[in-house]
């Protein structure tokens, strides 16, 4: 009996990729660079992260992006740091200071309510310096225009709020939310409750869902032992 030939190339089922996403770099940066390196036909990411936000960053290749939806969908968990007593209109270090509040007057118990009120399903407004789009752009561009724009409110849910204000005004932080939740919002609204001003300093994705941060890669050694297993050379 003859044997049926095989073909040369066996579908792209696709791959599911777990990058430790580097600082200042957009989720997009991340596809393009990774698209471009590993010679990927088809790619995209599950779940944006800011730029100064660093962590988990899942990204599908090939038939595995018809399940990005799903990645999208699952619950995060999230670790980072904010500070109250300032603010900036990104409600991050994307921009510079704008205003000065004070902070005397707040008890650690005031930021234990806080935590708590903002835990649970909330209906809360995506901040302007965002990649949500209006009128087919996104926010963050009518931003850096100078322009206001009324933004509705989206229902999330944050499941864990947990707080260590040791190193005050500097609060370490914990938050597990659904899909679509916005950490500078609930930092800026954070401060607001607080009769204060807050910015967030630093952010880290450290779970989507089962996939953690742990499992992931550093983008460079991915793509460095991706070419290798391809046998691609150098560009």
């Amino acid at each position: 009996m003859s044997e049926v030939p095989q073909p040369d190339h066996a579908p792209d089922e696709g791959e599911l990729i777990l990058i430790d996403k580097p600082l200042t770099w957009t989720s997009f940066d991340v596809v393009k660079k990774l698209k471009w390196a590993c010679k990927f036909k088809k790619i995209g990411h599950a779940g944006t992260l800011d730029p100064l936000a660093t962590g988990l960053l899942i990204l599908c290749t090939g038939k595995k992006t018809k399940q990005i939806d799903s990645y999208q969908a699952q619950e995060k968990e999230y670790e980072g740091t904010l500070v109250l007593g300032k603010t900036t209109p990104s409600v991050d270090l994307e921009t510079e200071f704008d205003r000065d509040f004070p902070v005397d007057h707040i008890t650690q118990e005031a930021l234990e309510r806080t935590a708590l009120q903002l835990s649970g399903t909330l209906q809360q407004l995506p901040p302007i310096y965002s990649a949500v789009r209006l009128n087919g752009e996104r926010l963050y561009k009518k931003a850096r225009r100078g322009e206001t724009v009324e933004i509705k409110p989206r229902e999330v849910t944050v499941h864990t709020f947990e707080i260590d204000s040791q190193d005050f005004p500097t609060v370490h932080f914990r938050i597990v939310c659904s899909k679509g939740t916005y950490i500078r919002s609930l930092v800026r609204d954070f401060g607001q409750i607080l009769e204060s001003g807050a910015y967030l300093s630093a952010l880290r994705r450290t779970r989507i869902g089962d996939f953690s941060v742990s499992d992931s890669v550093p983008m460079e050694r991915y793509i460095n032992d991706k070419r290798t297993e391809l046998n691609l050379t150098n560009d």
